[in-house]
């Protein structure tokens, strides 16, 4: 009798069932035991009977047969809640699967348990909504697992199920992979499908997974990566991720270096540690340190205001009656773009846009890969929205009604005043992010992937403080199997910890 979930990785789990060791309906009834005991809030949804269901006829001869798996809330898998963690559609159910989910269900054969939590609508890097409270870090409680796919990762480090799905708009896999000790891999933009429904804003969105392995991350580009006529701009998928996993000749690959990419600031400690787990990585490869210059402008502000046009269409003819069920700084967010975002502002992310590129591009003519952190720092404190502890004129906005109902005051007299003058929104713009400098650097080192569309991946790079830190690697276009190979060359001679030492009960090692 199996008393406990898996704590390897999943490809090790489909092995123990093929041996006969284990069993999928004895793995489902621990998975969903230890889910029943745990205090992570992680899962907001779970379906037992089609989990013991899929368990009973599960085909052990797929790539994931058998296994327990956490769908991220944001997903959409039939007759499921789709309420986009938001209260806005508490009662609403999906009316379709998500490709990426059926390809994850029916062509490799996992067994879907339930829906894990993410911020409201993806569209903060932390798990707290007032639908579903706060997520917490398995290895803290009391400390953030990130997001939006912060449930996913809570889950797999947290040893409840072995492998979660996630999405990437901004660093929303790698960034709760970092804070989680996790894999956490955003293929180049378009890999894995985001069909049938797909908004094409904010065209940063790749679909992937929080991995405990690097062999589990390749298996599900083997299973969900390929082509989707409901998503055009979905791209081929060439196989074999998991079979050639080792191929790539690394030495001599060339590798810059620069913890604090885009000019993020970073928490003590934390570049030097990933220095040190860079040092390491070259010297295991074989690869040659380059120095280059790469001065990146932070879009993240203007970038996420454009971006709302997604989510107003969502919301449609709730908002704004809805605001008041919204997470605060999502409708705070979303009234702040109503009133900053114009053609001028548009103009201003579109040339933001495309310097970014024309400097990544330039990088890429200079070196293989570039090494970065994939956080500011290790997880804060859970309930919070932003690492920073200092009160900002946002929080104060969300004080009380009273207080909320003088900042739309504002903004319309702000939206009617940048109607005259248009320049002014983006000089309102950056004075907000002068102020509050917070609301950028959470997301500033992992966003450039996801402007240029390249392929990331958050590597677990040793502890600061016993909690994980992430060394983000970032590769040119369509080179996603050598980022696997550079995250499998650090996890056979460094390694990881596949769960959270409260799960293992093995002390992660000092830094």
């Amino acid at each position: 009798m199996t008393d406990t979930p898996w704590l390897d990785d999943a490809c090790s789990l489909v092995d123990a069932f093929r041996a006969g060791t284990r069993s999928p309906k004895e793995e489902l009834q621990a998975t969903l035991d230890a889910i029943a005991a745990s205090d992570l809030n992680c899962f907001s949804f779970l379906d037992p009977e089609r989990a013991l269901a899929a368990a009973e006829r599960a085909d052990l001869n797929k790539p994931f047969g058998g296994v327990p798996v956490g769908i991220k809330e944001l997903d959409q898998v039939e007759g499921w809640p789709d309420t986009g963690a938001s209260l806005v559609f508490k009662d609403r159910l999906a009316t379709y699967t998500g490709e990426s989910v059926r390809r994850f269900i029916e062509d490799g054969g996992a067994v879907p348990v339930g829906l894990t939590t993410a911020s409201e609508f993806g569209g903060l890097n932390v798990s707290v909504t007032k639908l579903n409270g706060v997520t917490h870090n398995p290895w803290r409680r009391g400390r953030t697992a990130g997001g939006s796919s912060g449930g996913s990762a809570a889950a797999v480090a947290g040893g409840l199920v072995t492998i979660a799905s996630g999405g990437d708009g901004g660093g929303s896999i790698r960034i709760p992979a970092g804070y989680c000790g996790l894999l956490g891999m955003k293929g180049t933009y378009g890999r894995i499908s985001r069909g049938p429904v797909a908004f094409f804003r904010p065209g940063t969105v790749v679909l992937g997974c929080l991995a405990r392995s690097v062999r589990d991350a390749a298996r599900h580009f083997d299973v969900c990566a390929g082509v989707d006529p409901r998503d055009p701009w979905s791209l081929p998928n060439p196989g074999g991720w998991e079979a050639g996993l080792g191929r790539t000749e690394l030495r001599g690959k060339r590798v810059a270096v620069l913890p604090s990419i885009a000019g993020v600031r970073l928490e003590p400690g934390v570049e030097e540690r990933i220095r040190a787990a860079a040092k390491d990585l070259i010297e295991l490869t074989g690869m040659v340190e380059v120095d280059i210059d790469l001065r990146l402008p932070n879009l993240a502000a203007q970038w996420a205001m454009g971006n709302l046009s997604t989510l107003l269409a969502e919301l449609g003819p709730y908002w704004p009656r809805c605001a008041k069920d919204l997470t605060d700084e999502i409708a705070l967010g979303t009234i702040l773009a109503q009133s900053l975002y114009n053609l001028h502002l548009a103009s201003v992310a579109e040339a933001q846009r495309v310097q970014a590129n024309e400097a990544m591009a330039t990088a890429f003519e200079q070196v293989d890969y570039i090494i970065s952190a994939t956080n500011p720092g290790p997880a804060f404190p859970a309930e919070a929205t932003t690492s920073s502890p200092t009160e900002t004129f946002i929080d104060r906005a969300k004080a009380s009604p009273a207080a909320r109902a003088a900042f739309r005051a504002v903004m319309a007299t702000v939206r009617v005043v940048g109607g005259a003058f248009p320049r002014l929104s983006n000089a309102l713009v950056d004075a907000v992010v002068e102020k509050v400098p917070d609301l950028v650097t959470m997301g500033g080192l992992t966003i450039i992937s996801n402007i240029y569309g390249n392929p990331a991946v958050s590597i677990p790079a040793g502890t600061l403080d016993g909690l994980p830190i992430g060394m983000q690697v970032l590769a040119r276009h369509h080179r996603d199997a050598e980022l696997f190979d550079v995250a499998l060359a650090y996890e056979r001679e460094i390694g990881w910890p596949k769960v959270a030492p409260a799960v293992s009960g093995v002390a992660p090692s000092s830094v």
